[in-house]
């Protein structure tokens, strides 16, 4: 019982084919005609105001459009400025300063990284030049010397 009269007093939007329902049923019958006529007249009186409403919208848009020319102001202007203040808004937050300062930090640390890590290699490639200076003397002094012996033998 108490669920039929909750249904009733229900404050929920009409969904789905609720709505359809409503659409599609004839309320004409239960009307008056004058209840009719002075819905008609309230109609018309609506869509006026709408069709009002809509042309003073594309003055003040016109008017508006007229004044930030005088001004230089220009969609890529506004794009420009709206961009900056959205990037300087955004460097302002506290999580942008955070997450900057902790990537500034890693960065540096991986510049630090990777320098040790190319001295370290140019250290190592040093080394092993100089080890192979001392294990194999420059083969061209023995390249001539056999060619020099060639000649000799011929």
């Amino acid at each position: 019982m108490e669920a039929q009269a909750q249904g009733l007093l229900e404050t929920e939007p009409l969904r789905g084919r609720e709505e359809d329902a409503v659409a599609s049923a004839d309320f004409s019958s239960i009307l008056s005609e004058e209840e009719k006529e002075e819905l008609k007249a309230e109609l018309v009186q609506l869509e006026d105001e709408i069709t009002t409403l809509r042309q003073v919208l594309s003055a003040k848009e016109r008017h508006l459009i007229e004044i930030k020319q005088k001004l230089g102001m220009n969609l890529m202007n506004e794009l420009k400025q709206n961009f900056s203040k959205s990037w300087h808004d955004m460097q302002t937050t506290t999580a942008y300063k955070k997450t900057h300062e902790t990537l500034s930090h890693a960065g540096q640390k991986a510049t630090a990284a990777f320098s040790n890590v190319g001295t370290a290699i140019s250290k190592k490639f040093g080394d092993m030049r100089y080890s192979l200076k001392l294990l194999h003397p420059p083969l061209h002094k023995y390249a001539c010397y056999e060619e020099f012996s060639y000649f000799q033998i011929i």
